[in-house]
């Protein structure tokens, strides 16, 4: 198995000196089955005229990924930039190009991260001052190994929970749950653990997972499932660590940690939603979380229409058709007339 890191790089057609787009990929070994990882690629600055990628890797969800060759380099489309505006203007072309891009889509997925639910009021883990530039998140093998690990884990779970329990779904959830009611969105797959999605109206069955849930806790053994609250309440009173019932063994919160195996059945659903769509909308992610993030690219290069709609820029930007740069909400609500 490898752990997929993908860069972009600028080369130039000799007989042209168009700038072209090619992908770049170093993969390594990472033991084991599939994992989360928080790998951030490198973007290198070449002149090389010519970047080969001579081997085909497979990651654990069993998508192939392969070297573009020179035909598929030149098929990428020239994509457009959002200016950098908070909210929408009247008569901006590149909504505008969203918006047909949406209503002509037959099968559309939506790919959210993080940046939907910061304008809920859920911080960034990752962003300055949210909980892992304070405390360093707990590795699975250490929560498996190790009772302060779990005890580290839980008190991290309590900390998060004071303000995941209070979030609402927000215009950019509403807007995309009016996209699935419309048929327009078949699946709306997301890196996010808060459960917003199904909230504002997205049905259970068209949400898929790929970290998890953290709104309830099951055993890592047997896979039991446990409310959430009661634990908290446990363990903010007097420490004390859940134990499964059932067959004695960890119980921790429904969600993917850092060394833990990716979800085999999540990845499948996300990676045959993925090679089915005609539009790909990735929403609020950063794009670094691997594997999660070789889903847009694997949309791009089966020929789906891939659309990047993030406050800050990506490192898959050069590969998209449309890139937006621009709050979540508001450009959502605009292009749907979703309130």
């Amino acid at each position: 198995m490898y752990r997929q890191i993908l860069t972009h790089a600028r080369t130039r057609r000799p007989e042209t000196g168009h700038v072209t787009r090619a992908m770049c990929k170093r993969a390594r070994h990472c033991g084991g089955h599939g994992r989360y990882d928080d790998t951030r690629s490198q973007v290198p600055r070449t002149g090389a005229r010519r970047i080969e990628l001579s081997r085909t890797d497979a990651d654990a969800t069993g998508i192939t990924w392969t070297r573009y060759p020179a035909r598929d380099v030149a098929r990428l489309r020239p994509h457009r930039r959002g200016p950098a505006l908070t909210t929408p203007i009247a008569g901006d072309p590149d909504l505008e190009r969203l918006r047909a891009l949406v209503e002509n889509a037959r099968r559309a997925v939506v790919f959210t991260g993080a940046g939907i639910s910061t304008e809920s009021g859920i911080p960034d883990f990752r962003s300055p001052g949210g909980m892992w530039s304070r405390r360093r998140p707990v590795d699975f093998r250490d929560f498996v190994a190790s009772e302060s690990a779990r005890r580290e884990a839980w008190s991290q779970r309590v900390e998060s929970h004071r303000t995941m329990a209070h979030a609402e779904p927000n215009h950019g959830h509403r807007a995309v749950a009016s996209l699935v009611h419309r048929g327009i969105v078949t699946t709306v797959i997301t890196q996010n653990i808060d459960g917003l999605h199904q909230r504002s109206g997205v049905p259970d069955a068209r949400v898929i997972e790929l970290h998890g849930n953290s709104t309830y806790a099951k055993c890592i053994e047997c896979e039991a499932p446990y409310a959430l609250e009661p634990i908290l309440d446990a363990f903010d009173s007097d420490g004390a660590l859940p134990v499964c019932d059932r067959c004695g063994g960890h119980v921790k919160t429904a969600t993917i940690s850092f060394g833990q195996a990716m979800p085999e059945a999540a990845m499948r659903r996300a990676e045959a939603a993925t090679a089915e769509c005609d539009l790909f909308l990735a929403v609020g992610s950063s794009l670094v979380v691997y594997p999660a993030a070789g889903f847009p690219i694997h949309a791009s290069r089966l020929g789906a229409t891939l659309v990047i709609l993030n406050r800050d820029p990506t490192e898959l930007d050069e590969l998209a058709d449309l890139v937006l740069h621009r709050e979540i909400g508001p450009t959502l609500g605009a292009v749907t007339g979703a309130n």
